[in-house]
């Protein structure tokens, strides 16, 4: 097992670090905190979403973009400190958002989980949405499954998209607000026959989460199925993988002064009322050879 330090524990399920400035910014869901977290590990809230938080962007004028989950919307924190309403994607998004990158121009790429994984309905396809700068808000991808974790290219013109339940990264060539055809960047294994959700998870080689660049043009996998974290080159060959003791590991983010440190999000469970009763959720880190690039 890879030699793993914990960053901070006692949180409930985080998701979407993005590391800024000397610090590591998350979203623990169940306590709908925002937090910036330093690397001697004290905390700061810098936003309470009660709708849920997930991903987390910069504008270029440094302001946050948070995605409020379960109204589906995304949100900017202003200067002072307040949360305003960035975009409705309600009518868009047929279910939850997740992730989210927000690149140099200030445009937000926006995932959603698509179905009700908790009440059962069967797996399906969704959207991938781009909300420009100004919030007006467009589709601009479809048929996606369960669009997850992205990185965008240093040189901003491939957007690699994590499909959590296809077996698969799938990358977009990029041009201002819109995106090409769909290509396959990284084959696992054929995509589930099953639409139950149960099921289809254990037909993924691997269920890709939150994804981070290196410069190398290597992608780290936050595998949620199979507790590890696994480097990845284009076409799907895995060249490392550092497991996790058999804790769930769903999201990774490249940083430190170096870009060297690999930060990932570990909790026992994502399920909502064993998660926010046991607060068992932590981020480890450790160290690698290639660093960070691109976004986020």
């Amino acid at each position: 097992m890879a030699e793993f330090t914990t960053l901070i524990s006692g949180l409930s399920f985080t998701e979407c670090p993005r590391w800024r400035d000397g610090r590591l910014y998350v979203s623990d869901f169940y306590t709908r905190r925002v937090l910036a977290v330093a690397m001697d590990g004290a905390a700061k809230t810098v936003a309470y979403v009660p709708q849920q938080p997930s991903g987390l962007g910069f504008l270029p004028d440094r302001r946050m973009l948070i995605v409020s989950m379960r109204d589906r919307k995304v949100l900017r924190r202003e200067a002072d400190g307040l949360l305003v309403e960035h975009a409705d994607l309600s009518a868009l998004a047929p279910w939850h958002l997740n992730d989210m990158l927000v690149d140099h121009d200030g445009r937000a790429w926006v995932g959603n989980f698509g179905f009700d994984l908790n009440d059962g309905n069967p797996t399906r396809s969704t959207v991938l949405i781009c909300v420009e700068p100004d919030g007006t808000a467009k589709v601009v991808a479809d048929g996606l499954g369960f669009p997850n974790g992205m990185v965008l290219t240093p040189d901003g013109r491939t957007l690699i998209v994590a499909e959590s339940m296809m077996n698969r990264l799938s990358a977009f060539s990029v041009t201002d607000g819109s995106l090409g055809e769909r290509r396959t960047w990284a084959f696992f294994g054929d995509p589930p026959t099953s639409t139950n959700f149960t099921e289809a998870l254990g037909q993924l080689a691997v269920a890709p989460d939150g994804i981070c660049l290196d410069a190398e043009g290597a992608v780290w996998v936050a595998d949620a199925v199979h507790s590890r974290l696994i480097r990845v080159a284009e076409g799907g060959r895995i060249l490392e993988e550092r497991k996790t003791a058999g804790i769930g590991v769903f999201a990774c983010m490249l940083g430190g002064d170096d870009g060297c440190t690999l930060f990932a999000s570990v909790a026992p469970t994502f399920h909502e009322v064993e998660a926010s009763a046991k607060h068992n959720a932590s981020i480890w880190m450790t160290k690698v050879e290639v660093p960070h690039a691109g976004l986020p």
